[in-house]
C-alpha cells in the first residue's frame, strides 16, 4: 500500500509541477513585433525565448521567400517542431514568437504542448505593419502581409495588446500580462 501511495503522490506532484508551467505565445501577423517584444521580455524576465520562425522547414521558408502563402498542411510540421521545442524547455515559463494566425495552428499547439498556453495577440494597424516590413530583412516578404491579414482568425482566448506603440510601451504591457498570469497560485516563473 505504501508503494501505491508514493506512486500516487509522485503523480500528483508531477501534475502540480506541470500546472505551474506556462508558455506565453506572442501571436500576430508579420511585422507585429512578436520577435522584438519576445526578446526584450525574455531578457527582462530572465525567461527562455523561442523564435517560431527558427522551426520552419526549408520548404516553408522557400515558399514564403517566393511570396507564396502557407497552407495548414505546410504549417503542421512547423508547429510540431515548435511544440517539441516548447516541451523540451524545463523552465517554468517560456516566451514564444509564433504567428498563430489560424485556429488550426492554435489548436495544434494546445494539443501538443504539455503545459498551459497563454496567447497574447499583438494587434497592429496595416500602415504600421507595412512600414515595419519594408525596413527589415526577412524571408517573409511584405507581399504576404495581405494574405496573413486575410488568414488571421479571431482568437477569443487571446489577450489583445495594441502593438502600434513603441517597443518599450508594448513590452511593458506584455510583461505586465505575463507577470499577472505567472504570479497566479502554483505558478512560480
Amino acid at each position: 500500500h505504501v508503494a501505491l501511495l508514493v506512486g500516487a503522490a509522485i503523480t500528483v506532484m508531477a501534475f502540480l509541477e506541470m500546472e505551474a508551467m506556462i508558455a506565453f505565445v506572442l501571436m500576430g501577423v508579420s511585422g507585429a513585433g512578436k520577435s522584438t517584444v519576445g526578446i526584450h521580455s525574455a531578457a527582462r524576465l530572465a525567461w527562455p525565448f523561442l523564435e517560431g520562425d527558427d522551426f520552419h522547414p526549408p520548404e516553408n521558408i522557400e515558399k514564403m521567400s517566393r511570396g507564396v502563402a502557407l497552407s495548414d498542411a505546410d504549417r503542421a510540421p512547423w508547429i510540431d517542431a515548435l511544440s517539441a521545442a516548447i516541451n523540451n524547455k524545463v523552465a517554468p515559463c517560456v516566451i514564444v514568437a509564433c504567428s498563430a494566425l489560424t485556429r488550426f495552428v492554435r489548436h495544434r499547439l494546445e494539443d501538443a504542448v504539455q503545459r498551459p498556453i497563454s496567447f497574447i495577440y499583438l494587434r497592429t494597424s496595416p500602415h504600421i505593419l507595412m512600414s515595419r516590413l519594408h525596413g527589415r530583412r526577412h524571408f517573409m516578404t511584405a507581399d504576404l502581409l495581405t494574405s496573413q491579414l486575410k488568414a488571421l482568425e479571431p482568437a477569443s482566448a487571446a489577450f489583445e495588446i495594441n502593438a502600434d506603440d513603441g517597443i518599450d510601451v508594448v513590452t511593458a504591457q506584455v510583461i505586465a500580462r505575463m507577470r499577472t498570469l505567472a504570479g497566479s497560485p502554483r505558478r512560480h516563473c
